[in-house]
């Protein structure tokens, strides 16, 4: 009976159930390499498949494995250095607390440190584009590879440990999800330093790379279009890892346990994919007048603003309910002790920081044009993967809640876009 209360199975099964996730496991490879071919063919139809596929050979490369293996062994390296202070997570089933050490944003200024120092000792990280299948193949593989290793690792911890989500008894279904909540060898937590060092950062370094490489076909300078993507897209990283112990309160890290899902969206799905406006705009030049230029900065800024503006309101009311920037907010109180904000930001929407990330997602996609549908993937699928989030958020909110919350959508009737959705 002790087990049953501190793991409970998972009952209410996401993703369309075993069927779902073991049709994600095959698709979303399938999809990373379809997006990385078409974006380096031509015609750049996304619906459509690439004249020509490379040879089998084209997708692996032991220089690549070799490269990627260096490149996590370095940011493993960054992370344990005793630098930045230390953050207790939320309580845990057996009422203990994790310790996560809060220096992601000084490994961010240390890796570009050693970049700066590569690339002034002549490190051809212009070449990087040439390796981008074969690096993406390798952290495909990485991803498999460490889930299934932290599937078996998960039969060897305490009922405790495991995640809420993924403890259904169903292999394929827990293998996608995550077993277990928090693996960790020693003080090292896997599924924390998997979730912003290696993919973001890797994501800031293939844009770098992609620009360069522009630069050196250009005469040394890189495009308008391209230095807009770079430029939003390491805002979006830098203000991430600046805010790193905010991920301490996140879905990810509080409730889904580290299985393929977070591993290979981690690890593969987000240097490959978030990259692809730099990855586009290196095969398919585009033109870019000032005015229109001035535009998107301006649109990009609107969209940091929400985000940044509702995410540190909702951050500081959860660490200080009293601190003077939030006291005066109308709140809803709840049965748990918390209370629901109701005004600033989130007397708005339900999930502003969610418009505010759509908006800059739109901001980042523009400088590519609007002939190809490509650039605008990530727009989509990020549209989609917060909607999805969200309803995984109303749901959870409304168990945690009940009334409270029920009371909170009567009065914030709308999840994303005001008046729309």
């Amino acid at each position: 009976m002790a087990h049953q209360q501190t793991s409970p199975r998972s009952d209410e099964l996401e993703f369309g159930g075993p069927l779902g996730t073991a049709a994600m496991l095959l698709l979303l490879p399938v999809v990373l390499f379809h997006l990385l071919l078409t974006c380096h063919s031509g015609p750049c139809s996304l619906l459509s498949l690439p004249s020509e596929l490379p040879p089998a050979s084209a997708f692996w490369s032991p220089w690549a494995l070799l490269l990627l293996l260096l490149w996590l062994g370095l940011q493993a390296t960054l992370y344990l250095l005793p630098m930045g202070k230390v953050s207790e997570g939320r309580m845990l089933r057996d009422k203990s607390h994790l310790r996560y050490p809060i220096n992601g944003f000084r490994c961010l200024g240390l890796t570009a440190l050693l970049v700066g120092l590569g690339l002034a000792g002549g490190l051809p990280l212009g070449s990087l584009p040439e390796l981008l299948l074969p690096l993406a193949s390798a952290a495909a593989a990485i991803a498999f590879i460490l889930s299934l290793l932290l599937y078996l690792k998960s039969f060897t911890v305490p009922p405790s440990a495991l995640a809420p989500g993924g403890n259904s008894g169903n292999i394929v279904y827990d293998f996608f999800l995550g077993r277990e909540l928090n693996p960790r060898f020693g003080s090292f937590d896997l599924k924390y330093f998997c979730e912003l060092r290696p993919g973001m950062i890797g994501w800031a370094l293939i844009n770098l790379a992609v620009l360069l490489r522009e630069a050196e076909r250009h005469g040394g300078r890189p495009s308008l279009a391209m230095g807009l993507v770079n430029a939003f897209q390491l805002v979006y990283v830098v203000d991430a890892l600046w805010n790193e112990e905010a991920i301490l309160t996140t879905m990810d890290i509080i409730h889904d346990g580290f299985g393929f899902m977070l591993a290979f969206g981690d690890l593969a799905w987000v240097p490959f994919t978030y990259s692809l406006q730099a990855q586009f705009l290196l095969n398919h030049p585009q033109s870019l007048e000032l005015p229109v230029a001035g535009a998107i900065c301006l649109l990009f800024a609107i969209g940091y603003f929400i985000f940044r503006g509702a995410n540190t309101q909702k951050n500081t009311f959860r660490r200080n309910p009293s601190d003077p920037s939030v006291a005066g907010l109308e709140t809803i109180p709840t049965a748990t002790g918390r209370r629901l904000l109701v005004s600033g930001w989130w007397g708005m929407v339900r999930h502003p920081n969610y418009l505010g990330d759509l908006i800059m997602a739109l901001a980042w996609s523009l400088p590519c044009g609007v002939t190809h549908l490509l650039p605008y993937f990530y727009v989509v699928y990020f549209t989609i993967l917060l909607v999805h989030r969200e309803d995984r958020d109303e749901r959870q909110c409304l168990q945690k809640y009940g009334l409270a919350w029920r009371e909170y959508c009567t009065r914030v009737p709308y999840r994303i876009v005001p008046y729309i959705y």
